[in-house]
């Protein structure tokens, strides 16, 4: 996992993870391991899928890098406490896993909770076989 700053302003963590890296070799099946961990953790809750690639290719003036093959984001939320309205500002969260032809790349935006970022990142990471 790596914590880079995209465009300059959102910290976000991203993981390169290569087809020959993982058991798991389909979007669909690293979808499906991240949402058994969000219903599995005690706090988190799963929302929904969104094919980000469908939305963005079937828009008139859309455009999908050619070496995308798949892009779907998981939404989920850590929520445990709303003491101030402008924490719906960062929630819920979201896990994107972008497909390529030998590759995913699997990022979040970080999260203002520690405790989420960890779980997000053992989450992603544990896609990865030892």
């Amino acid at each position: 996992m790596t914590q880079i700053q995209f465009k300059d302003e959102y910290p976000i963590f991203t993981m390169t993870l290569a087809k020959n890296e993982t058991s798991v070799k389909t979007l669909s099946n690293i979808l499906e391991q991240l949402r058994s961990n969000i219903e599995a953790h005690p706090v988190a809750t799963y929302i929904g899928l969104f094919n980000h690639y469908e939305h963005t290719s079937g828009l008139e003036s859309g455009e999908v890098s050619p070496e995308i093959i798949d892009a779907q984001n998981i939404l989920f939320c850590f929520g445990k406490e709303l003491l101030v309205p402008e924490v719906l500002a960062v929630r819920p969260r979201s896990i994107g896993i972008a497909e390529r032809k030998n590759d995913f790349v699997i990022s979040f935006l970080k999260a203002p909770n520690p405790a989420a970022n960890e779980a997000m990142t053992t989450w992603t990471e544990s896609l990865r076989d030892q």
